[in-house]
């Protein structure tokens, strides 16, 4: 059985996150192995055959989408828990 670190909260995620996430890194992974997309050399970009400034564009647009996912799957670490007996002894001075 799995358990969870107490210093992360295991909030799931709401199933649109998870959907949105799935569709991001599906254009990401999609944008490079879809060969016909970018299988041809015009428009030229400057002396740049288009399946070059394609490849180019899309490092860093996948970078940007797997940051993006990144945000939306993270989980705060939960606050720190403090033992009853040392709450109360501050409250009284």
């Amino acid at each position: 059985m799995v358990r969870h670190s107490p210093e992360t909260k295991s909030k799931a995620k709401r199933p649109a996150v998870k959907v949105a996430v799935a569709v991001m890194l599906t254009v990401a992974i999609a944008g490079a192995l879809w060969v016909p997309i970018y299988a041809h050399s015009l428009p030229k970009l400057g002396d740049f055959p288009f399946f070059y400034w394609y490849q180019l564009i899309l490092v860093p647009v996948t970078a940007i989408l797997c940051w993006l996912c990144y945000l939306l799957l993270r989980t705060k670490p939960a606050a720190p828990t403090v033992p009853a007996a040392r709450h109360r002894e501050g409250a009284r001075r």
